[in-house]
């Protein structure tokens, strides 16, 4: 394992500690301790991460982190050392030398996403930016087992990294189909696949990899389609995935919200219709199988409908002040769903403003390899 990746995960434990406070947008402020290197590396590295490719002076640096101009020289020093940071020229002269401005080295490292679906495998290759680099979209039967899912996994990671790229990979983001325990790595009783029930398919793509591969991380699909970049603004906001099923992601004042159990965001299993039509989950009237099935039957404006009553449960108990809309069939016709959804919204919103809605193109492996890159920057997800 990669040095800074375990000073990071050390940090990310501190994080639940409460001794850092990297929510609501803030990272908080560094510490001039060793004992806190990994915590001011990530730091620093988060800060270059949000500036891009305008990059940041260390005199900036010192102030935004509260560390002094040495010890920002120090870490700046030995993350270029590593080939993570990287100058990004100078800056327009006040009449003084002018600044030397730091950015992210985005393609010294990479994280690669997969989302394994029940019938379809996609993953992609990003940098340290989150930029996609190489994409990666093949057929997946998840009634042939759990092994067989497995060995495509890694087979998809080694098509995308290659023995060229295995040695800058930081970590490997894998999205499946919950219920699933995060902490563990472990698949619960996926609806229509109970076969799946225990098996630790984090572990299964570890062993895969290699001793020498980086960590390994497993999520549900929908909590790596919250992470995506561009859904990170603070707040509380909905992801909403309308493929093969239907569940939700969570990010509550800014963070990924799993519950005790990594059992929230089964959005899919509220009842909408008492007596309603059977779910393959056993209860009957579920937003899932009315949702599917008017997916089914081609009547998409009455999908978006349901997808947007089943929302406005969620906005009404959360607050949610962002609504974003995912996944294959909303990707077939984003105008029609986010209308839908928004109608619905605008009707059932009691007072405030109505919570914004939009459908992305970003996916959930792209999220599954944000959630992979994450420990880098100090945080959880």
């Amino acid at each position: 394992m990669h040095p800074l990746w375990q000073h990071c995960c050390l940090s990310a434990r501190r994080v639940d500690n409460g001794e850092v406070d990297w929510r609501s947008g803030s990272h908080g402020s560094g510490a001039n301790l060793p004992a806190l290197r990994g915590h001011n590396d990530a730091l620093v590295l988060a800060l270059l991460r949000e500036a891009g490719f305008e990059g940041l002076g260390r005199t900036e640096l010192a102030a935004l982190t509260r560390l002094t101009p040495q010890a920002v020289s120090k870490i700046t020093g030995r993350l270029r050392a590593e080939g993570l940071v990287a100058d990004a020229g100078r800056d327009a002269s006040t009449g003084g030398k002018p600044r030397t401005l730091l950015q992210l080295a985005a393609g010294a490292r990479h994280a690669v996403g997969v989302h394994a679906d029940r019938d379809e495998l996609r993953a992609v290759r990003v940098d340290m930016l989150g930029t996609v680099v190489e994409r990666f979209h093949g057929p997946l039967d998840f009634a042939a087992g759990p092994d067989a899912v497995a060995d495509e996994v890694v087979r998809a990671v080694d098509r995308l990294c290659g023995n060229e790229g295995a040695g800058s990979l930081l970590g490997v983001g894998v999205a499946a189909p919950g219920p699933l325990d995060w902490q563990a790595g472990v698949l619960g009783r996926v609806t229509g696949y109970p076969e799946w029930e225990g098996f630790p398919l984090r572990q299964a793509v570890a062993d895969r990899l290699g001793p020498d591969a980086p960590p390994v991380l497993l999520d549900k699909d929908t909590n790596a389609g919250v992470a995506v970049p561009g859904r990170r603004a603070a707040g509380n906001s909905l992801y909403l995935h309308l493929g093969t099923g239907l569940g939700a992601g969570l990010r509550l004042r800014g963070e990924v919200f799993r519950g005790e159990r990594s059992a929230a965001g089964e959005f899919g299993h509220q009842v909408l219709m008492l007596d309603g039509p059977p779910c393959r989950c056993g209860g009957r009237g579920c937003a899932e199988v009315l949702c599917l099935g008017a997916v089914a039957r081609g009547d998409l404006r009455e999908a978006a409908r349901i997808l947007g009553e089943g929302a406005a449960n969620v906005v009404a108990l959360l607050d949610v002040d962002r609504v974003w809309l995912g996944g294959r069939v909303v990707g077939s016709a984003p105008e029609v769903f986010t209308t839908g959804v928004r109608r619905v919204l605008e009707a059932r919103t009691l007072g405030g403003p109505v919570p914004e809605v939009a459908a992305s193109e970003d996916g959930v492996a792209e999220g599954a390899a944000e959630l992979a890159l994450a420990p880098l920057f100090g945080r959880v997800g």
